[in-house]
């Protein structure tokens, strides 16, 4: 079990009660699959995603992005029991998606600077060290079936 202190639940909230999720969500996952183009391979089915500037204009991609950042509001609001909110996804992405679980920490990089350029000095490094420590939570969970 993941000890918090009440700054870092305080900082958690105050990030996602400010986030624009359907800027902040598609965001991150077009830059995840821009940076990190072999996290691409998981949608297929996404049309076409064949530069940059495909990516950061499909629909699709934004959708999900915007889902995903909908998902860690499950996280924000099971703060101490974070890894059985997420069983269920996990079981989903490894053995239907057979998603790689390091993928997840790569979208999670990608989240915590596109927060960082919308928070701006907000953002600072002891807000960053709560949001991290967070997203690593998730990112655990998420991959706990793989283990």
């Amino acid at each position: 079990m993941v000890e918090w202190t009440d700054f870092e639940r305080a900082a958690i909230q105050d990030i996602f009660a400010k986030m624009d999720y359907e800027s902040v969500g598609p965001a991150a996952l077009a830059r995840c699959l821009v940076v990190y183009p072999w996290c691409q391979r998981y949608f297929g089915n996404f049309g076409n995603l064949y530069n940059a500037e495909a990516i950061m204009s499909n629909p699709m991609i934004a959708k999900h992005g915007t889902t995903i950042l909908h998902g860690l509001d499950r996280a924000v609001k099971n703060m101490d029991n974070i890894k059985a909110t997420y069983a269920e996804l996990s079981v989903l992405h490894s053995e239907k998606l057979h998603v790689d679980p390091d993928n997840f920490k790569l979208l999670a990089d990608c989240l915590t600077i596109v927060v960082a350029s919308k928070l701006g000095k907000d953002f600072t490094a002891d807000v960053q060290e709560a949001f991290q420590k967070f997203l690593a939570v998730v990112v655990s969970s998420l991959g706990r079936q793989y283990h």
